[in-house]
């Protein structure tokens, strides 16, 4: 057992460079919701990858940004301990972004004794010139990091970031029975599927003025009976969210069920709810209870 080798790969990057794109194709599973809009993922989830004689236990956390209420503050929180906790950093840039976007997380990353991997992601938006040039700004960034480009979307190149990791793992006993594939219950993945349909349903500020939460999970023979309740901040939202005569929300209610079956392998009943919590964001009541705060 003595060459088992396991360890934490912590993914952090910027907004919308496809971060949660990487981990789902590294994992195999749709573990970390998806979508064009900034600040999707809002909490730390781990995917975790065995083989005989490894384990690898993905972490994506949130998009770095400037935060402007506790919620974000909570958000960035995760960030730091992913940086402080990893074994190796996963950082993801893209061919889209500005290098030196948010330039105090590189020079964190620059003073680690960890290793470093940077994902140059999207190359299939780019040509060679422009991802030769990334790779040598990047080298000269982070003169000890691996530099590998990469499209997740596309599945491209992410058996070397795969043996990379690999190589770079510690060695130690597995961290995790080796048939978890990740830390969530059922719980949170419902709570995401639905958090993802709401971003790709609804514009502008609502998605972010928007908190899920499954009060009752009832686990039956024949399927699950999942009861959720979407807070939003203000009237207003509310009457956005349920739509004219509850057709937006029936319609994320459909779309939600209907990808939960196909996650959980399981027919699903799902009810939604909407309620007027104008404090969530900001109050750490509210933020532990969501689970944001320790």
């Amino acid at each position: 057992m003595s060459s088992h080798k396991s360890g934490f790969v912590n993914i952090i990057g910027n907004p919308n460079v496809g971060k949660s794109t990487l981990m789902n194709a590294m994992v195999g599973e749709k573990l970390s919701i998806v979508t064009a809009k900034a600040q999707t993922t809002r909490h730390r989830i781990m995917g975790i990858v065995n083989g005989e004689d490894y384990q690898i236990v993905y972490s994506d956390t949130p998009g770095i940004l400037k935060p402007n209420y506790r919620l974000q503050q909570n958000m960035m929180n995760f960030v730091d301990a992913a940086i402080g906790d990893a074994d190796i950093i996963l950082y993801v840039t893209d061919t889209v972004e500005t290098a030196d976007k948010n330039a105090d997380y590189v020079a964190k990353l620059q003073r680690l004794d960890c290793p470093v991997i940077v994902v140059i992601n999207k190359i299939d938006l780019s040509d060679q010139p422009r991802v030769m040039e990334l790779m040598e700004y990047w080298h000269g960034q982070l003169p000890k990091a691996d530099v590998i480009p990469a499209s997740a979307k596309e599945r491209f190149n992410l058996e070397s970031i795969f043996d990379k990791i690999v190589e770079k793992l510690p060695v130690s006993p597995p961290w995790y029975d080796k048939d978890t594939f990740t830390d969530r219950n059922l719980r949170f993945f419902a709570q995401e599927i639905i958090r993802e349909k709401i971003l790709l349903n609804y514009s502008q500020e609502i998605p972010y003025c928007c908190e899920v939460e499954v009060e009752s999970f009832k686990e039956g023979e024949e399927r699950y009976e999942i009861g959720a309740v979407i807070y939003v901040m203000r009237d207003s939202q509310k009457g956005i969210i349920i739509g004219k005569k509850g057709a937006a929300l029936k319609k994320v209610g459909t779309e939600a069920r209907i990808d939960m079956e196909d996650f959980f392998q399981k027919k699903v009943f799902l009810s939604l709810y909407v309620k007027v919590d104008p404090d969530w964001r900001e109050s750490r009541r509210e933020l532990r209870r969501f689970g944001y705060e320790e």
